[in-house]
């Protein structure tokens, strides 16, 4: 069988072709324009690389995955982040009519109605029940009563699947998340559009105590799920917006935004894995805008120092990381625009192949829109971008395959890294080569979820991945030192 995975539309209904590039594509009064010289650049019909989507993009997103595979699909996971970066000053009643639409959208486009969505953090306002209860009246027709019942407490849910052992877990992943000092979303020089003014919107930067007990409960309720889960021998899929672990498109200071999950959400997260990993036969993210994976291990060969940490790579030519048991699938965003780093994506959907049966995940087609082309061309050309075992030569899709494949990345032939990297911003051309500090950023994020583990990675590690000389020295005088002790 099939399903699709969408996420990150982020749709702004005030894009313009008219609009300046600088200020997100909206069409603004003379006052508050930008006066670069470069602003003569006209958004595209499809969308542009410092914008959030058109109603035009996302149309043409769905229509794909009508006409590549929409009969013969069993369900659609949609994961989150429907509204625009900039939809924080809408009134309730504007956004709530945004997810609507884009909700009519996707239940026009499919006969199956089995379409999960999951809450993103950019989904309204607040994490408060009114909420949960609105938006459970809109998407009723795809949840059952009891996921509803769930919904409406908090924003998360689990449906069994009739025709085999398959369960899907959907988290609230706002609950879990990190809440580091917001920046300003824009200059106080923007003028903001009549639309965007609204009645004023709760603060979501500090968690109620409302917000602590559901946050609980949800933890509370994941444990009986996956626990019983086990007892009947089902397995499970975990869905969720935000992932846990680091972004690892962000360097620089881990306050900046790079960590996801609150510290201890993210370790309590990763014991829930390893303890019910034997029925979880995936986990599917987005959030991050970036194509990527994620790698958990057991808990078996962590060190505890820094040094023991390093010796054990001289000694052994690999970081301890236990044995793989589980994997994360992180889907690139809809939206080009990236907030935040600078680094964007071409648009990208993902169709998955899947035994209906067991749950397990045989393959996934990438689907890319070169956003230029699609510009040029007024016409949304989505095609096939590159499928997963063909492009990463997997034998299977498991947490070993994807581990020795991470490994890869450690050695001396930089060609399945650079196949990566191009696949991480969904081709997008960038500018900046990938190598050193930024290459180890990626493989520390993919193999070190634990925030801790991910500091040892970077820190330990002097070492450049592809093994250049100076690479050599500093590992012969590592293990030079090992030796001693």
């Amino acid at each position: 069988g099939y399903f699709w995975h969408i996420s990150d539309l982020h749709l702004d209904t005030l894009y313009s072709t008219q609009g300046d590039v600088y200020r997100s594509c909206w069409q603004l009064s003379r006052q508050g324009a930008s006066t670069s010289p470069q602003s003569m650049e006209s958004p595209g019909p499809f969308g542009n690389y410092n914008c959030d989507s058109p109603w035009s993009l996302v149309e043409s997103a769905v229509k794909t995955m009508k006409a590549k595979q929409g009969d013969n699909v069993e369900f659609v996971l949609w994961t989150g982040d429907a509204l625009s970066h900039s939809a924080q000053p809408l009134s309730e009643q504007k956004q709530h009519e945004i997810l609507r639409n884009i909700t009519e959208l996707l239940g026009r486009s499919f006969s199956a109605p089995f379409i999960f969505p999951v809450l993103g953090h950019e989904d309204g306002s607040s994490n408060s029940l009114q909420k949960y209860k609105q938006m459970g009246d809109l998407w009723r027709h795809w949840l059952p009563t009891e996921a509803l019942n769930t919904f409406e407490q908090g924003g998360y849910y689990s449906i069994e699947q009739t025709k085999s052992r398959l369960r899907i877990v959907a988290l609230n992943t706002n609950f879990m998340r990190h809440d580091h000092e917001p920046e300003p979303r824009v200059s106080h020089s923007l003028r903001w559009p009549n639309e965007y003014y609204g009645e004023p919107r709760a603060s979501s930067s500090t968690m109620s105590a409302q917000d602590q007990l559901l946050a609980e409960q949800q933890w509370l309720w994941l444990d009986e799920v996956l626990s019983k889960a086990k007892d009947k021998q089902e397995t499970v899929y975990i869905v969720g917006h935000m992932p846990p672990g680091v972004d690892e498109r962000q360097l620089g200071p881990q306050h900046s935004g790079q960590l996801i999950f609150t510290e201890r959400n993210n370790k309590r997260y990763l014991d829930t894995v390893r303890k019910y990993a034997s029925v979880i036969q995936g986990q599917f993210f987005g959030h991050l805008h970036s194509d990527t994976f994620r790698l958990i291990y057991d808990e078996q060969g962590k060190s505890t120092s820094k040094l023991s940490y390093s010796i054990a790579h001289c000694t052994t030519g690999s970081w301890p990381a236990g044995t793989p048991i589980s994997w994360l699938m992180i889907a690139p965003s809809v939206v080009p625009r990236k907030e935040g780093i600078g680094g964007s994506n071409n648009p990208a959907l993902r169709l998955y192949k899947f035994d209906t049966g067991s749950g397990q995940v045989l393959d996934y087609t990438q689907y890319w829109l070169d956003l230029p082309l699609a510009n040029r061309a007024h016409e949304p050309l989505w095609q096939p971008e590159y499928n997963l075992t063909h492009y990463y030569a997997l034998a299977d899709i498991s947490a070993i395959a994807l581990h020795n494949f991470a490994e890869r990345f450690t050695g001396k032939d930089a060609s399945w890294f650079t196949r990566y990297q191009r696949a991480n911003a969904v081709r997008f051309q960038s500018n900046a080569a990938c190598q050193g500090l930024c290459m180890l950023n990626h493989y520390c994020a993919i193999t070190r979820l634990d925030y801790d583990e991910f500091r040892l990675c970077l820190e330990s590690e002097q070492l450049p991945l592809q093994g250049h000389a100076a690479g050599t020295l500093v590992l012969s005088s590592c293990c030079a030192l090992a030796s001693l002790l």
